[in-house]
This record gives structure tokens, sequence and C-alpha cells, in this order.
């Protein structure tokens, strides 16, 4: 071991001892995301003293990740974020290795990437990419840390940990991922700073209690923590009898992600928006839940996303301006009412964020 002093303090804790620190040392893991979870996950293993670390994520810096990623700074934006990470973490402890994967997780890569790892963390803020690391996870028999968070909630879990069949796995939690656009993504629905840093931390801690074989791991329960509350509240989860049987020809041929693709939705801009908002023959119709802030009070309608379907037959026989937040969720919107309806239907560039602006 290089330098004990670094580790002493958690060194002279009752259970935890040398052997326990060079458990870590000799530990491997892979934490995919390195956004509003990934970074404090990163930094506590790094101070830990993990020996060998993984880093997944293809997205560069950016100004909107800075009340939550505060491993990087406003110089860093335009930068990848695994780049910049490992350099800084590499400064902090030479104890560890770190390795990075500036791009995204998917059938061609996980396989051959998580086997070389102990387990992983999944920071990830997407579903599909959440079944894709729990299916790899299974079919490698690969422990698995999860995490989320939205808004003011954030929840965290261990899978895949026994080395069995009918392992308690994420789909135990979740069979199905929801349709595209129906729920809202933390660019849409928002995130207090604090809160990946709470969970991102609990995810390492998990990490931490599996490896050194220290506490109970959540596995089999999921913990959920309202930050507004300061509560949280605990879920058992059991193996269901009824769930994919998860081997590596089913992982490689499953579809993680929808194809609305082939519908394709014009993208209208802020200025084309305004014009056609003022004819009679358009409709505007805003798809943000109805708790969404802020309220505005030029749409003709509001139907949220969850809604939408259920909801179809009330959208007038027009041309129909759908917007949201950010311009994503429109899209879905729009897709799903060009099936339905084959109404003439527009997608406010950029949503609400860009109208403000």
């Amino acid at each position: 071991m290089a330098d004990r002093d670094r580790y002493q303090r958690q060194m002279i804790l009752p259970a935890f001892g040398l052997a326990t620190q060079e458990k870590l040392l000799a530990a491997k893991v892979l934490i995919v995301g390195m956004g509003g979870l990934g970074c404090p996950v990163l930094q506590y293993l790094v101070g830990a003293g993990l020996g060998h670390i993984g880093i997944m994520d293809a997205d560069k810096i950016s100004l909107s990740n800075l009340h939550r990623q505060l491993l990087f700074t406003e110089s860093e934006i335009g930068l990848l974020k695994v780049e910049q990470a490992a350099a800084k973490m590499r400064l902090l402890n030479s104890d560890v290795t770190i390795e990075s994967y500036p791009f995204h997780i998917d059938q061609s890569n996980a396989l051959r990437i998580i086997s070389k790892y102990d387990l992983v963390i999944d920071a990830t803020d997407n579903f599909p990419a959440k079944y894709l690391i729990n299916d790899a996870c299974l079919v490698l028999q690969k422990p698995y840390v999860f995490g989320a968070v939205s808004r003011y909630e954030g929840q965290v879990s261990v899978f895949n940990l026994a080395k069995e069949e009918r392992s308690i796995n994420y789909r135990d939690l979740f069979p199905e991922a929801p349709k595209t656009g129906e729920v809202p993504s933390c660019a849409e629905a928002g995130v207090i700073g604090v809160l990946p840093g709470i969970i991102g931390a609990m995810q390492a801690a998990e990490a931490i209690k599996i490896i050194t074989g220290i506490g109970t791991p959540l596995y089999g329960r999921l913990y959920h923590y309202n930050l507004l509350q300061g509560q949280g509240f605990e879920i058992e989860i059991a193996a269901t009898e009824n769930r994919i049987k998860m081997n590596e020809k089913i992982f490689l041929e499953h579809i993680y992600e929808e194809n609305e693709e082939e519908i394709d939705i014009p993208e209208i801009s802020i200025l084309e928006f305004n014009r056609m908002r003022a004819l009679p023959e358009v409709f505007v119709l805003d798809v943000r839940e109805r708790h969404e802030y802020p309220p505005i009070d030029f749409s003709d309608a509001q139907i949220p996303m969850s809604e939408l379907q259920v909801k179809m037959h009330e959208i007038p026989d027009k041309e129909i301006c759908i917007i949201c937040h950010q311009g994503i969720r429109s899209v879905y919107a729009a897709q799903q009412i060009r099936k339905k309806r084959n109404l003439k239907v527009y997608s406010v560039k950029g949503g609400l964020t860009a109208y403000f602006k």
C-alpha cells in the first residue's frame, strides 16, 4: 500500500483495518455516466482508495451541468467529461488507476467492458441505459448499484448480487420500461443540485460495502429519499416469476430503445411559433405535466404527455403547435398525434426554455 496515512481514518474503524483497505485497492469498478450521480461516486471511491475505476460517458461539459456536477468548472465547458474527471482524480490519488471510455454504453460494447470489472455503478439518466446495464450484469453475474434522481427525490438499490438464476434485478422492480416521452428527464423535470450528491455518495457507499463485505447492502431493498421532507423509506423487492431469462443471445437481440424516428416531425423556431399561434387555424398544445412551472397563458389546452393517449380525442382538427419544457416531449407527442389522428403537427424547438430566453 502506497500510503497508509491517507486511509488511516477509515482503517481504524471497527471491522475495517488493513485487510479491508487492501480489498478496496484490489477492486475494479465501472461507473457508467459522469454526470450528477457519477461525479460524487467517482470522487468518493477515489478518495476511499478503490484501486481501478472505469468511467464511461460520451458527453461534454455544459453550463447547465455545473449546479450539480461540482467536479467541473466553467473553463472546461465543451470538453469531454471523462477526460477532465480522470485527470483531476489522478491528481487526487495516485494509488488509483482510472480508465476512460468516452462513448455511450450499448449492446456492442457492454459485455466486453463490464466483464473487466467486479461491479457496475449506474449513474445514467435514461431508462434504456438502465435496462441495458442491468441485463448485461445479469449475463455476466456482476453486481449492479442503481441510482436515480428527479426533482427533490432520489432512489438507491443493489441488484444482481446473488450468484444464482433468480438473483433480484432491476426488472423485478420495473418489469417494463416506460414509453418514450412518458417520464420527463432531469432536463425537463429539473433536479435540485445537492440531491445527486446525496444519492451518488450513497451509491459509492453501497459499492464499498459490497467490495469489502462490511455492513448490509441494499440488495432486495429500494431506498427512496425525499429531500424536502428530509425523510426516506424502503421498499422490499422480490424476484418475480414471469420475467426475461437473460442470456447473451437474448441480450444482443433485445431492443432497448423504441424507434420513433420513422415519423419526421417539423420543428419550428420561437419566431415562427409566435407567428403561427396568432392564426385561428392553429391550436397550441402544452404537453407538460400539470404541476410543471412556469404556467403559461398562451396555450389553447394542456394535455400532459402521461394523459395524451386517453385524451387524444380532445384535440381539434386543426394544425397543432406542441410545446413542452425543452422541446423533447413535444416531438414524442407530435409523433403520437400523427399516428392516431394524422393531423399537421409542429414541435416548438427548445420549448419554453427557448421561448423565455
